[in-house]
């Protein structure tokens, strides 16, 4: 797990900042930046150069960011009929999006269709039989089982096919009329390296290529999935760096292939920062405990289902002792942070939270019925 990072002290234009905003709009706050999605969407473009983005909308359901990502001409990754429904309410056209839950009820699949997807993505062959009635109009993705150890978070455990099981479920597509446009993956969340991706693509881009020697509609389409990370040790992230070996790996690929990438946490955990604030304070066993008006039930919820550990920053300076600081909820779980020296704060002072875009606004619950985090932009809509 990430080591918690905590910065004391602020300068003062920051503290001005935070300090405005809560008055403007009060406590807590998730303060979205435009400008951060903007650049990180063109890092991973220069990164990934003819790789096509799909934003994983599960990451942060936000208008806007949907509108950023919009306004910069990126697809949408959607699983979900309330995913569907955003990007309606907000005119993105199916066409734009690629629908990767591999398991749908029916009513799903219809709903998709009538809002103009036409790519989706499954994993076993009683997915594929949904698909029968609706063959003409469908493109499918198969998504393979790639895990990556050094993933926070591992996506290949719930979802795709084991690598031997493709062929047989390339035939059975064909049996069904079914056109199957290409394979994908997803390595898992938050990947320390490369690594499992470079192999992921090596191996599903060999099959494709044996594949078109035999099959009249040869596979053309290869997606990466995500896994880029965030950099919650606030050391930086060399995203150049790290694309690096995806690079490479798709420079094997065919010039005619369209490959995708689904990124979601790269692109908005850097782009949103908590404000929350200090309501109540004591010392319990020799440690100070510090009360905020939001915890793990609300906008830190990452930090139990995302396994994230967010950096942290008071803006307060002095000398530190050992400290505690605590969600607003009556459960005795909701700790946002716990062994860390902080200088003593009071009520009213403010605790921000960075990296916070990424599956925190999106997992958190109403648990005592509190208010959740208000989400502004620094930008008008």
């Amino acid at each position: 797990m990430t080591q918690r990072h905590v910065t004391i002290g602020a300068p003062a234009e920051t503290a001005a900042h935070y300090e405005d905003l809560v008055n403007r709009h009060g406590s807590p706050l998730l303060v979205y930046d435009p400008a951060v999605v903007r650049q990180r969407y063109a890092e991973l473009q220069r990164a990934l150069p003819g790789v096509s983005l799909y934003y994983a909308v599960k990451a942060l359901p936000s208008a806007h960011v949907i509108r950023t990502i919009d306004a910069l001409g990126g697809g949408f990754d959607i699983a979900s009929g309330g995913e569907t429904e955003l990007l309606l309410r907000e005119d993105v056209f199916g066409r734009r999006t690629i629908h990767t839950h591999p398991i749908k009820k029916d009513a799903e699949i219809r709903s998709a269709l009538r809002y103009g997807a036409t790519t989706f993505v499954v994993d076993n062959d009683y997915e594929l039989t949904k698909f029968v009635p609706y063959r003409s109009r469908v493109g499918i993705l198969l998504r393979v089982s790639f895990r990556a150890s050094g993933a926070a978070v591992d996506l290949s455990r719930k979802f795709g096919c084991a690598f031997d099981e493709l062929p047989g479920l390339l035939d059975r597509a064909a049996a069904l009329g079914i056109h199957v446009k290409g394979l994908s993956f997803h390595v898992g969340s938050q990947c320390a390296d490369a690594a499992k991706h470079v192999e992921a693509i090596e191996q599903c881009a060999a099959l494709m290529q044996a594949r078109a020697e035999t099959d009249p509609t040869p596979m053309s389409v290869l997606d990466i999935g995500g896994g880029f990370p965030a950099a919650y040790h606030r050391t930086g992230l060399d995203l150049e760096a790290w694309c690096a070996p995806v690079r490479a790996a798709l420079g094997r690929v065919p010039d005619d292939w369209q490959c995708i990438a689904e990124p979601g946490r790269v692109l908005v955990a850097p782009a949103v920062t908590c404000v929350t604030t200090v309501v109540g304070t004591s010392r319990r066993d020799g440690v100070r405990w510090y009360y905020l008006d939001d915890g793990v039930y609300g906008s830190f919820s990452g930090q139990l289902f995302d396994h994230a550990v967010y950096p942290l920053q008071v803006l307060r300076e002095g000398p530190v002792e050992p400290s505690i600081l605590a969600g607003p909820t009556c459960d005795s779980i909701d700790i946002v942070a716990e062994q860390i020296a902080l200088p003593e704060l009071e009520p009213g002072d403010l605790v921000i939270g960075h990296e916070m875009g990424a599956y925190t606004a999106a997992t958190r619950t109403r648990f005592n019925l509190l208010p959740d985090a208000q989400f502004i932009s620094l930008e008008p809509a």
